[in-house]
């Protein structure tokens, strides 16, 4: 081989050398800019700790709220099957005030009622009033039947409420049965 021919060739190997240099280099530059830096990183984690503490805050004050909850009617099942002995007081003393010979029994049920009720208002139960003559609510009452209204002002109204509504806390445990007018 002639020494043009060993200069060409390396001519060709230089050449060959610097485009893969070239190609390399540009690898380089694609991969560093794929990664992300360290400030970017710095970043990212800082958001997904930010949401995760976000999202704990969200979770502690959703479960206090869920424990006040309970406790306000955690006595809700308990209050619901005593209501059934209240009404049976109620018309044991309706009943007895009949009887003019049983004064002394009606005094000590009377008691016995009162100090019971008490007991349970201070646990937070307490009655929905419901009168003759107050506007139907469908959500405070519980129709159980219509009759013609004796007059004209009582349609739509409570005629007669055969079983008192009872609330526990703000929650309603048993809505009063009612009679409207038609």
């Amino acid at each position: 081989m002639s020494k043009k021919e060993d200069l060409k060739e390396e001519e060709i190997t230089v050449t060959e050398e610097l485009n893969q240099t070239t190609d390399n280099q540009e690898t380089v530059d694609e991969v560093a800019k794929d990664e992300p830096t360290s400030e970017e990183l710095i970043k990212i984690e800082k958001d997904k700790f930010l949401r995760l503490f976000a999202e704990f805050e969200n979770y502690k004050k959703r479960t206090t709220r869920e424990r006040i909850e309970l406790f306000k009617t955690a006595g809700q099942e308990v209050m619901t099957s005593l209501l059934p002995v209240v009404d049976d007081f109620e018309r044991a003393l309706s009943h007895i005030d009949d009887d003019k010979e049983a004064e002394e029994l009606r005094k000590g049920v009377l008691l016995i009622y009162q100090k019971f009720y008490k007991t349970l208002e201070q646990k937070g139960l307490s009655k929905i009033d419901t009168n003759p003559g107050d506007t139907f609510d469908a959500e405070f009452h519980e129709a159980i039947t219509q009759i013609p209204a004796p007059t004209d002002d009582l349609k739509g109204k409570v005629i007669d409420c055969i079983e008192k509504g009872y609330k526990l806390g703000d929650k309603i445990i048993r809505y009063p049965k009612v009679v409207i007018g038609q």
